[in-house]
C-alpha cells in the first residue's frame, strides 16, 4: 500500500464517469484516469510470459494487441481533430455527420480505424490534407508509423525465428552428418539408417538434450524433476525396488536416455557389461547368434544387464553378457553405467550389500553361481587386502614381510594379529 503504483491504482478507480450525468457521454476523455492502470497491464504481460507454456505465441499475440491499440488511439485522435475542425469541412476530415450513413457510430469507428490503419502503415490512398494542421498531423502519423511498425515487424521476425530455432539447429546437425558421411563415402544403406534415426528423433520430439536443458537449475530442482520423470521407471527394476530413497535419487540423476534404430544390437553375447538398461518404450528381442531366431520379446518396463554391472562373486558369466538383444523397431531406453552405480553406492554401503545379495539370489535361482569361484574370489580378495596392509604399514617400520609368518593366504590374518595390527 505504500508503493507508487498503489496510489495510481486508487486514482484509476475514481468514478470520473459521474461527470457524464451533467455533460453527456460525448466527452469520453473524462475517463483518462483509467490509463493509470497501464503499468498493471504490462506487469500482467511480464508474469504471463514467464509462466505460459507457449511464450512465442503469447508474444506475438501481445504485438498484435499493441498494433490494434495504437491504430485505435490514432483513429480516436483523427476523429477528435475532425470534430474540432468541423465534420465535412474539407475532403480530409471525417465526412459530415448530417449524412445518415456517416452518422452511425459503427460507420464512424470503422471509417476512422480504416484511415488510421492506412496512415500508420504508410500505405496511403487516403484523401490528402488541406490545412496546415492536417499536414502536420499526417506527417507525424507517417513518422510514428514508420518507427513503430518497423520495430514491431522486426520483433515479429525475431519471434518467428525463435519459434523455428530448434528446427534450424536440428537441421544443421543433420546436414553436417550428411556431409561427413558423403566425405567418408559411407554406404548408402547406413546413410539411410542415420537419416531415418534423425527423423524419428524429430517426429517423436526427442531432440532436446536433458542435461543441457537442466544445467542452469540448482541440484535440488534437478533432482526433483528427475524423480518426477524417471523414478517410477527405476522402481520397476527388481533389485532396486527395496532400496532407500536417497540411493534411488542418486541413480535417477544418472540415467541416460538412448534411442536405438530397428535392427540395432543393444548388446551381444560375450560383450563386457558396462551398463544396464530399462525399456521406456519400444520392443527388444532376445535373439540367437544368427540374429533371426527370437527367444523372447521384451517390452515397456522390462530391464536387463543389472547383474553384469554389479560384479557378483562366483558368477559363471562374470561381467560378460549372456544373450544377444536386438531392437525390433525404434526403442527408447534408459542406461545406467557401472561407474555411475558404483559411485552412488560409495555413500550407501548397506545398500550395496543388499543389491549384491539380491543379485546373488537371482543367479542362484538360475543356477549361475559357482561356489568354488566364490571361495577363490574371497581368498584372492583377502590376499589383496593383506598385501595392502603390508605395503602401507609393515614395511615402513622395518617389519619383515608377513609372508614369512604365513603358510598360505588363509593363515595371514593370524600373522597380522601377532604383529599388533
Amino acid at each position: 500500500m505504500k508503493t507508487r503504483q498503489f496510489r495510481l491504482d486508487i486514482i484509476s478507480v475514481i468514478p470520473t464517469d459521474i461527470v457524464f450525468l451533467k455533460i453527456g457521454i460525448d466527452n469520453p476523455e473524462w475517463r483518462f484516469n483509467r490509463l493509470f492502470r497501464l503499468a498493471r497491464l504490462f506487469e500482467f504481460f511480464d508474469r504471463t510470459e514467464t509462466r505460459t507454456n507457449f511464450p512465442n505465441i503469447f508474444r506475438i499475440s501481445n504485438l498484435v494487441l499493441y498494433i490494434i491499440i495504437i491504430i485505435h488511439w490514432n483513429a480516436c485522435l483523427f476523429f477528435a481533430i475532425s470534430k474540432v475542425l468541423g465534420f465535412g469541412s474539407d475532403t480530409w476530415v471525417y465526412p459530415s455527420v448530417k449524412n445518415p450513413e456517416f452518422a452511425r457510430l459503427a460507420r464512424q469507428y470503422i471509417y476512422c480505424f480504416y484511415w488510421s490503419t492506412l496512415t500508420l502503415t504508410t500505405i496511403g490512398e487516403t484523401p490528402p490534407p488541406v490545412r496546415d494542421v492536417e499536414y502536420f498531423f499526417v506527417v507525424a502519423d507517417f513518422l510514428t508509423g514508420v518507427l513503430i511498425f518497423a520495430t514491431i515487424v522486426g520483433n515479429v521476425g525475431a519471434m518467428i525465428s525463435n519459434m523455428s530455432a530448434a528446427r534450424v539447429e536440428f537441421q544443421a546437425k543433420i546436414d553436417s552428418i550428411k556431409q561427413y558421411m558423403q566425405f567418408r563415402k559411407v554406404t548408402k544403406d547406413l546413410e539411410v539408417r542415420v537419416v531415418k534415426w534423425f527423423d524419428y528423433l524429430w517426429t517423436e520430439e526427442k531432440t532436446c538434450d536433458e542435461k543441457q536443458v537442466l544445467k542452469n537449475l540448482p541440484d535440488k530442482l534437478k533432482a526433483e524433476i528427475a524423480i518426477n520423470v524417471h523414478l517410477e521407471t527405476l522402481k520397476k527394476v527388481r533389485i532396486f525396488q527395496d532400496c532407500e530413497a536417497g540411493l534411488l535419487i542418486e541413480l535417477v540423476l544418472k540415467l541416460q536416455p538412448q534411442v536405438f534404430s530397428p535392427g540395432d544390437y543393444i548388446c551381444k553375447k560375450g560383450d563386457i557389461g558396462r551398463e544396464m538398461y530399462i525399456i521406456k518404450g519400444g520392443k527388444l528381442a532376445v535373439v540367437a547368434d544368427d540374429g533371426v531366431t527370437q527367444f523372447v520379446v521384451l517390452s515397456d518396463g522390462a530391464y536387463f544387464g543389472e547383474i553384469s554391472i554389479l560384479g557378483i562373486k562366483g558368477s559363471k558369466a562374470g561381467n560378460r553378457r549372456t544373450a544377444n538383444i536386438r531392437s525390433v523397431g525404434y526403442s527408447d531406453l534408459f542406461a545406467l553405467s557401472k561407474d555411475d552405480l558404483m559411485e552412488a553406492l560409495i555413500e550407501y554401503p548397506d545398500a550395496k550389500n543388499v543389491l549384491e545379495e539380491k543379485g546373488k539370489s537371482i543367479l542362484m535361482k538360475d543356477n549361475l553361481i559357482d561356489e568354488s569361484l566364490v571361495v577363490a574370489t574371497d581368498a584372492k580378495d583377502l590376499e589383496n587386502k593383506v598385501n595392502k596392509v603390508e605395503a602401507s604399514q609393515l614395511l615402513p617400520y622395518g617389519f619383515c614381510s608377513v609372508k614369512s609368518f604365513s603358510a598360505g593366504p588363509l593363515a595371514r590374518p593370524a600373522a597380522v594379529i601377532m604383529l599388533g595390527l
